[in-house]
Parts: structure tokens; C-alpha cells; sequence
């Protein structure tokens, strides 16, 4: 199985996002030994930028039209990026919340590889997918929580509406959210009861998306064991 495993936080191994995805992988290679992981840090991957020159060779590409060996080069790049949208059985993509909507560089990614009749179609009327992936997951970490009443209610969410409905829009069948609220946790005991919540919602529910409080300090040690039960049937 090709997991497409998206780190989208520049903070490595100090990154809560890229640890909590990790975690998830590692209790789902107890099961599944057979994943392949492919990696796609998007800080890491020098990543094209979506200017004149990139546009000017997309539709080139659209067209048939020759290109210059500049958007030749570019636009392989893409292709390449593509590629392993188009080689993933499952994907696995862990995000912050950067000003209530997501990072820079993931969008990048999005613009670069949300290519017609690559990811997706578009027939004039309609758009339709171009994957066919049976399953994501998708990590959201967030500083703190939407809640209604308050300076940032739920309809101000711009990270995990806009991710679940792309990934859809690209051939995701089914996408399991896991949002993680309040970095400012004071002690692990508090996400453990969190997690143990969440946990038999989900024993009693369908549920396609969980929230759960973080511990302050990204203490992901403890959260291990139910990381492990709580996840790894998304897979």
C-alpha cells in the first residue's frame, strides 16, 4: 500500500502536526506491514512557484502548444508532484492552523498539482475527480478551538471545510478528520480524558470527524496508545 504521508509544518521535529501523523503510521504499520511511505515535506521539496511561467506552460500543456525549455522544465516539475498524487493508495496529511486557514506552502502544492484532467475533470458543466483513493486522513492541529459566541465561531473555519472538500473533489472517497484544539492544554491527563471521549463516541458512532484537546507543550508520548486505537482504522 503507497501512503502519501504530507508534512505541511516547517517545524520538523518540533512540529505537533508532523508528530501526531508519525504516531498515527506507526500503530497502522502494526497492522498493515506492507505500507510504503512516501513523504512529501512540502518545505523540503523546493517547490516550483506558481507564476506566469508555470500558468504560461499549464495551458501550453492544455493546448498541446510546444513549450520553452523553461516551462518544460517547470512543468515536469509538476508532473512529477502529480505523479504521486496518482500512485497513492491512501493519504495521510497533518496541518496547522496558520491564521485560521492553512499554510502557504500547502496551497502551493494544492495550485501546482490541481491540474485538469490530472487530479481532477471538468467537463464544462461539471467537476468530477480524476483518483480514485478509498481513504484519507487528515490531522489538524489548532492553538485553539471555534466555538460559537466567540470572536472565531465555527463558520469562520477556513482549514478543514476547504481540505475535506478538495480532497473529495480529487477522488478521495472517504476522509477521516481528526482535529486536535488547544495547544494550551495545561497536563497530559487532560488530553488522555479527551482522547478516551472521543474514543467511545467513535465505538458508538460513524464518526468522520473528532475533536480532541492537545497537551500543552506537544507531549505526544503519552497519547501514543490512543492515537493507536483511535486511528488506525482509518486506514
Amino acid at each position: 500500500m503507497n501512503v502519501l504521508h504530507i508534512q505541511s509544518s516547517p517545524r520538523g521535529d518540533k512540529s505537533n502536526s508532523i508528530a501526531l501523523t508519525k504516531a498515527f503510521l506507526s500503530a497502522s504499520r502494526k497492522i498493515l506491514p506492507t505500507i510504503d511511505e512516501d513523504v512529501l515535506n512540502i518545505w523540503d521539496e523546493n517547490l516550483p512557484e506558481f507564476d506566469a511561467a508555470s500558468i504560461g506552460a499549464k495551458y501550453k500543456a492544455i493546448k498541446h502548444e510546444p513549450m520553452t525549455d523553461a516551462e518544460s522544465h517547470t512543468w515536469n516539475r509538476i508532473q512529477e508532484l502529480i505523479g504521486r498524487f496518482q500512485r497513492a493508495n491512501r493519504i495521510v496529511l497533518g496541518l496547522p492552523m496558520w491564521n485560521f486557514s492553512i499554510p502557504y506552502k500547502l496551497k502551493q502544492l494544492i495550485d501546482l498539482t490541481a491540474q485538469r484532467n490530472y487530479l481532477f475533470t471538468y467537463d464544462g458543466k461539471e467537476y468530477g475527480p480524476s483518483l480514485n483513493i478509498p481513504k484519507a486522513l487528515v490531522v489538524y492541529t489548532r492553538g485553539s478551538t471555534y466555538r460559537e459566541g466567540t470572536p472565531i465561531p465555527p463558520s469562520f473555519d477556513h482549514q478543514a471545510p476547504y481540505i475535506d472538500f478538495w480532497l473529495r473533489m480529487i477522488g478521495v472517497h472517504q476522509v477521516r478528520s481528526v482535529i486536535v484544539d488547544n495547544a494550551w492544554n495545561l497536563n497530559d491527563a487532560q488530553s488522555a480524558a479527551s482522547v478516551a471521549r472521543s474514543m467511545r463516541a467513535r465505538k458508538s458512532h460513524a464518526h468522520e470527524r473528532i475533536s480532541i484537546d492537545y497537551p500543552k507543550g506537544g507531549k505526544i508520548g503519552g497519547l501514543n496508545g490512543g492515537w493507536s486505537s483511535l486511528l488506525r482504522t482509518a486506514l
